[in-house]
């Protein structure tokens, strides 16, 4: 009883780790640009279909590509924020609703026709880590080391270095950053790009452990949500607290309740912070 507790405890952190890291991408758009982007669940599934060409046609391992599928996702988010957002960043937050919906819709419709919608997925075969009488498969614990070296990269980028910072000085006050003499047009265009990377990466990452289609990412996109509303709009630390916080719930509870429950569950738990902390447990000031 308790290896099984045990194995709930360190599967659901490691799982919690994996939605933290594909949160905080839609977190930091949220903070920086006051944009709910809709089309975050079509990135991550992009990066899941990285994945599977990185496998299959490179033969090249999945943990060794993330790194090129962060620097296309960074450029490939700065692309798609020129088309759809630049020209409606200061409309009303529908229009940019619409905006990041849209890209979804042509993401996913594109990844339908080419794709199709039948399920895929890769083999990454790296053996197994024994905890406590709990074996843990390589690539599960990879997945959370890697989601912990990317948040760690993103706290230190937004902390240490000037692009971070301008990034943080435009999220504080976009007019005083203009006036400061920051490019907030590049430096809008680059934290969606970072926003998206991240979500690609983390699609990479959970394409070694579980089966995916294009239509895959909506799962993780709704997951964001009720992590970034748990931990808090605008506050990356929040978003990796949820997400494992979110982790825990799913591994733990399914241990007493069928697993077709969660979702409910999840979604109860967004309807109960909205009601009673509304800003989440660490919103930013």
């Amino acid at each position: 009883m308790l290896a099984t507790w045990l194995g709930a405890v360190l599967n659901g952190t490691l799982l919690g780790l994996l939605y933290g890291l594909a949160a905080i991408g839609l977190n930091l758009i949220w903070g920086v640009m006051n944009v709910i982007n809709l089309s975050h669940g079509a990135f991550i599934a992009l990066g899941m279909f990285a994945a599977y060409f990185m496998v299959h046609s490179f033969h090249l391992s999945p943990f060794i590509g993330v790194f090129a599928v962060l620097v296309m996702g960074v450029f490939l988010g700065m692309a798609t924020y020129f088309v759809s957002l630049h020209r409606i960043i200061s409309a009303p937050e529908l229009s940019t609703l619409l905006a990041t919906y849209s890209v979804s819709l042509v993401i996913i419709g594109l990844g339908t026709f080419i794709f199709t919608t039948n399920p895929r997925a890769i083999d990454v075969r790296m053996g197994a880590l024994s905890i406590g009488g709990t074996v843990l498969p390589m690539t599960r614990v990879l997945t959370g080391l890697f989601s912990v070296g990317f948040i760690l990269w993103l706290y230190y980028f937004l902390y240490r270095t000037w692009s971070g910072k301008a990034i943080r000085a435009v999220s504080m006050n976009r007019d005083a950053a203009e006036l400061m003499g920051i490019n907030t047009t590049i430096t809008l265009a680059l934290a969606f790009g970072i926003g998206v990377a991240l979500a690609m990466t983390a699609g990479v990452l959970a394409a070694t452990i579980f089966p995916f289609t294009i239509l895959s990412g909506g799962g993780y996109e709704l997951k964001s949500f009720v992590i970034c509303v748990l931990g808090g709009l605008g506050s990356p630390l929040g978003a990796m607290i949820g997400g494992l916080i979110l982790g825990l719930i799913e591994n733990l509870i399914t241990l007493q309740i069928p697993t077709s429950y969660v979702p409910f569950l999840e979604f109860a738990i967004l309807v109960f912070i909205l009601v009673v902390r509304p800003t989440g447990l660490l919103a930013r000031r």
